[in-house]
Parts: C-alpha cells; sequence; structure tokens
C-alpha cells in the first residue's frame, strides 16, 4: 500500500495518505478512486455546494467499516481550510467546513469522508435557505415505479405554481426534488412552502401520497418529507458518494431520465462518463420564488 501522494488543486496540495486502502467492497475501488470520481466531477458538484457548510460522515476504513459525524474541523486542519461558523438546535455552535473549492473536497476525502450533507445556506447569511429540498422516502413496501410516480406528481404540482424543479437520485432508495430560490426567505418559511407542498400533494393522492409525520400513520405511501427543510437540516448533497460497498452516487438526473434510471448502476464508475456524455442536468437551475406555496399555506 503506498504511504501517500501530494495532488495540486487550486493552487493547494493536498495529500492523500494510503491511496489504495479499498473504500468499497463490491468492485475494489480505492480512495484514490474516490478522489478521482470528485475531480471528474468538480466542477457541476461545486456549482450546487459552492460556500455551503457541509456536515461530514467519516468512514476511516471503508464503507464497510465504523462511521461517525464529523461536526467540527479537526484543529490539526491545514490553516488555509475554510470554516464557519453554525449552530445547532440546542444552540450549541461548531466550526463546520465550507465547500469552497475543490482542493476543501479533496481534504475532507482524504479525512475519510464518504458522506457530504450539505446546508441549505451559504456562508454570508446562515439564516437565508436559497433550495427547497422535498425527500421523497419510500415506506416499507414501496417500489422504485411508486417513487416515480410520485416525483412526477411533485414536479407537475410545483409546475402549476410556476417553480421549476430538479430531481435526483438519493444514492440510496429515494429521490430529491429541489428547487433553486432567490435569497429571501428563512429556514422556517422554506419548511411552511414545503409543508404546504407536502399536504396538498397528499389531498391530490392520497392512496399514493402521504404528509403524516408518524410512520404508522403512512401506510403504503410515499412520504413527502417537508422536515428536511427545518432551520439546521442537511440533505445528503448532489454528487456525492454515498457510503455504500456499492459507491452508489446520489446523482442528478434529468425529468426525461426519470422513466428509465436504475439507481443502483449510477456509481464512482459510471457517473463520470455520464457526466461527460450528456452533461449537468441541473445546469439551468435559476433563482425563483416560493410565494406561491407559501400562499397555499395561508389561504387566508
Amino acid at each position: 500500500m503506498s504511504a501517500s501522494i501530494e495532488i495540486e488543486t487550486d493552487g493547494r496540495t493536498v495529500t492523500v495518505s494510503n491511496p489504495d486502502k479499498v473504500y468499497f467492497t463490491k468492485r475494489g475501488e480505492t480512495k484514490l478512486d474516490l478522489v478521482r470520481y470528485y475531480q471528474a466531477v468538480a466542477e457541476p458538484f461545486l456549482g450546487v455546494v459552492r460556500e455551503r457548510p457541509l456536515l461530514l460522515e467519516r468512514y476511516p476504513d471503508g464503507a464497510s467499516g465504523k462511521s461517525w459525524f464529523q461536526k467540527r474541523v479537526p484543529k490539526s486542519a491545514p490553516d488555509w481550510l475554510h470554516t464557519v461558523e453554525v449552530a445547532t438546535p440546542n444552540g450549541t455552535t461548531s466550526d463546520a467546513l465550507v465547500a469552497h473549492d475543490l482542493a476543501h473536497i479533496l481534504w475532507a476525502v482524504n479525512q475519510g469522508c464518504l458522506g457530504f450533507h450539505v446546508w441549505p445556506n451559504r456562508v454570508g447569511n446562515l439564516e437565508i435557505a436559497d433550495e427547497l429540498r422535498i425527500d421523497l422516502d419510500p415506506s416499507p413496501g414501496i417500489g422504485f415505479e411508486d417513487l416515480r410516480r410520485a416525483a412526477t406528481h411533485t414536479r407537475d404540482l410545483l409546475a402549476e405554481l410556476g417553480v421549476a424543479s430538479n430531481v435526483k437520485t438519493s444514492g440510496s432508495r429515494g429521490l430529491h426534488i429541489y428547487a433553486a430560490l432567490a435569497p429571501k426567505w428563512d429556514g422556517y418559511q422554506v419548511r411552511a412552502a414545503a409543508v404546504a407542498l407536502a399536504r396538498e400533494l397528499e389531498r391530490r393522492f392520497p392512496e399514493e401520497i402521504t404528509a403524516k409525520w408518524w410512520k404508522e400513520e403512512r401506510g403504503h405511501r410515499v412520504f413527502v418529507d417537508f422536515n428536511q427543510n427545518a432551520p439546521h437540516k442537511t440533505v445528503f448533497g448532489a454528487w456525492c458518494v454515498r457510503p455504500k460497498v456499492g459507491a452508489q452516487v446520489s446523482t442528478p438526473i434529468s425529468w426525461s431520465e426519470l422513466d428509465t434510471v436504475v439507481p443502483d448502476e449510477l456509481t464512482i464508475a459510471t457517473v463520470p462518463a455520464l457526466l461527460a456524455e450528456r452533461g449537468d442536468p441541473w445546469a439551468d437551475r435559476a433563482p425563483q420564488s416560493i410565494e406561491p406555496l407559501l400562499a397555499m399555506s395561508d389561504p387566508s
């Protein structure tokens, strides 16, 4: 096993220790393979996470090993690393890594990060959320075809309200739907918009979709997890590699790809070529308003 290698990027030197360590056992991809993956998708990845705080999920022995969430950047971190103080619901604070450039991402990968959980806020105004994030969560017994229908219903309702949306695989069993927002609303307002969306979807499609918070009330339906928009909540990032032995990626796709996508086939071995072939399906995102959703949440 090689001791370490050095990678030059963004005017920095990032050391990658133990580059040959196997991180994903299904095909044998290594830490260096993970580094090469993030280099390959750097442009679209940084396009959606740049200047956002990150919560790091560390697996220093690979996807099959023990893990923990790293909320605070260690004191041993290089002095060029950008961090920002973030608060938690219980009032504590921590210095979170900021997705400033690729060097920051590769530094985290070298720390064994196999999961980037991304804040909906950007450095400079952490009270304002500039993304609406809808997590379609399959209840037990729900298949991917059910998720496809729920995602289509969600897209159509948002379009009816004048809000364009984008979709990505979660890297696991679900689908995530995003809408880029103008930086005008705080997390409480964005959550209120998500609640209104979830309840209207449940009203229109009561046999398929639920907004019920308690699992025992959901039945055989897709849950629209509106609470991912609450202040201090993070969501697994677009283009990020899941800590699974198959190295599945939470992959942005176009709406036209939804009918044929097979999420488990989107891995660090396949996504770079897919990106090179068809480009970034989220490239045309533009800031929008959630006022139509907020109006729906307050019919008075």
